[in-house]
């Protein structure tokens, strides 16, 4: 067995000149973004060159973030599950290209076409025919439903696109890649992941989800702006259902150290192979292509890829002529992205305890631009600008919601005529209950998910989660039959800013048959 050496922690170790900017870029960041820590690790040619935290774990406490603090790396968990998939592929368990339904034969989509061809590699590649989050009401705000229950639910989630025609990123074929690794291993996904992988590269503070935290780990608290607003911190969640999606906890000292195993096409610090050379090409490869959008500021476009796709738990493009393999990762608090540059055996991982895609996007170009000599680019300033953007668009969109509306409208039932138990296909109940002359929502599945509608116009209201961390209100729009008996609700976010994983849209609620 190849067990990692220990790697010298670079914490104390003077800083490479390249690097010496970074702590004022840091600061910068932590303020523009306001992130209240922050941790970051450098690699290169198999050394760390950098391993540190700045700021604290938890606002209003004095416990700083370093190198072995936890965080919740939410999607670059994906890059684990693909390599556990190959490394059954290794031990001759399975292969890539096997059909679903060798190995899971209660395994269905919502077209038998796709659920005869789906192969395990399709599981990895954002290729199904799936739309963006499809089905990520299913597990996130976290749910009661099992892995099982959400595989199971996988067939009435509707399909959008063909299939293998187009990249659109899911959550949901991860909770299958999990129940594909845990039927051919005979293993609990989280033994397998602690044994094949986290005990070999050397990732001693990795934790499989926020339920396997240690009382002595160091683990960062996530932050989120209430209402867009106020920022606070927010409880931690829990995949258990879909842990091959974004589960894991881990440190950037322990995720330098897998960055190094990445880069060495799979060789542990010892020498020994965690997986061969072939299989690392194969995660590497692309699978997908995607389409590659103008920036959303002027300020971004030397940030503009070239190409873009998607492989096995892997992001791939280009930056300056260097090819890119990366990935983030979004969770309710803490977000992330792992950046590796193959072609100069370098690698940057940036973890945050707030909710902010532009701080980590703006230290990860900075790291790389200062490694790869290149000047001239203030990604602090235009990652802010982009999120000036995004603002003014998400105001604007609401600014049209407003004048649309007939405010002097009512609505065409009393209250308790709306009321009832609503069943979607694929999510399951949803209750409206009429209380104290309101009405409420509730998710049956999902204790956050439950709210006061206000009336915004006809037979339309606005549903305001009493969780305000979630910042994903809802349009809820009832749709009425001939007599005026309610036929159908649909869904919708209210802001462009809500993350897609409230993937409300897909949902068609309909009066529940007593």
């Amino acid at each position: 067995m190849g067990v990692a050496a220990p790697v010298a922690s670079a914490q104390e170790t003077a800083v490479p000149a390249e690097l010496q900017q970074l702590d004022a870029t840091v600061e910068r960041v932590r303020q523009q973004f306001d992130v209240p820590g922050v941790a970051v690790a450098v690699v290169k040619d198999g050394k760390v060159l950098l391993e540190r935290g700045w700021g604290v774990r938890e606002l209003g406490k004095p416990e700083p973030v370093q190198a072995d603090t936890l965080f919740a790396i939410a999607s670059n968990t994906k890059a684990f599950t693909a390599t556990a998939l190959n490394l059954l592929a290794e031990q001759g368990k399975l292969k890539m290209d096997d059909r679903v339904i060798d190995h899971l034969p209660s395994f269905r989509m919502s077209d038998p076409y796709v659920t005869g061809e789906m192969r395990i590699r399709d599981l990895l590649s954002h290729r199904s025919g799936l739309s963006l989050g499809a089905g990520d009401l299913l597990f996130w705000p976290t749910t009661t439903y099992s892995n099982a229950d959400v595989v199971a639910r996988l067939a009435q989630v509707p399909l959008k696109n063909g299939f293998r025609d187009r990249y659109a990123y899911d959550n949901i074929l991860y909770a299958v890649a999990q129940q594909v690794i845990e039927k051919v291993s005979g293993q609990s996904f989280a033994d397998f992941l602690q044994q094949r992988i986290f005990d070999k590269v050397g990732m001693g503070g990795t934790r499989y989800n926020a339920d396997h935290l240690k009382p002595a780990d160091k683990a960062a608290v996530g932050h989120a702006k209430y209402d867009f607003t106020d920022l606070r911190p927010v409880p931690p969640l829990t995949w258990s259902n879909n842990a091959g999606a974004g589960g894991i906890y881990s440190s950037v000292r322990d995720m330098a150290r897998w960055m190094n195993v990445q880069l060495a096409e799979g060789k542990l610090a010892d020498g020994t192979q965690l997986f061969s050379e072939k299989t690392q090409q194969q995660m590497w490869q692309m699978q997908i292509p995607q389409v590659v959008p103008k920036p959303s500021v002027p300020e971004l476009e030397a940030a503009r890829p070239n190409f873009a796709g998607y492989g096995e738990g892997w992001s791939l493009s280009d930056y300056r002529g260097q090819k890119l393999v990366w990935h983030t990762g979004g969770w309710p608090g803490q977000v992330s992205r792992l950046t590796l540059v193959p072609g100069q055996n370098l690698g940057v991982v940036v973890l945050t305890n707030q909710e902010s895609g532009a701080a980590f996007n703006a230290i990860t170009l900075s790291v790389l631009d200062a490694m790869l000599g290149a000047q001239g680019n203030d990604w602090v300033a235009a990652y802010a600008a982009s999120v000036a953007k995004a603002q003014s668009n998400a105001d604007e969109a609401w600014a049209k919601h407003q004048a649309a509306r007939s405010a002097k409208s009512t609505p065409s039932l009393p209250l308790s005529g709306y009321a009832g138990t609503y069943r979607d296909a694929w999510y399951g109940d949803v209750f409206v209950e009429h209380k104290g002359g309101k009405l409420r929502l509730r998710f049956g599945a999902t204790a956050d998910l439950v709210g006061t509608m206000e009336h915004w116009q006809y037979d339309t209201f606005i549903v305001r989660w009493d969780n305000r961390s979630l910042n994903a209100d809802a349009f809820v729009n009832f749709s009425l039959d001939p007599d005026g008996k309610v036929r159908d609700v649909r869904m919708q976010a209210v802001s462009s800013l809500t993350d897609f994983s409230f993937d409300f849209q897909d949902l068609l609620l309909k009066p529940k048959a007593e």
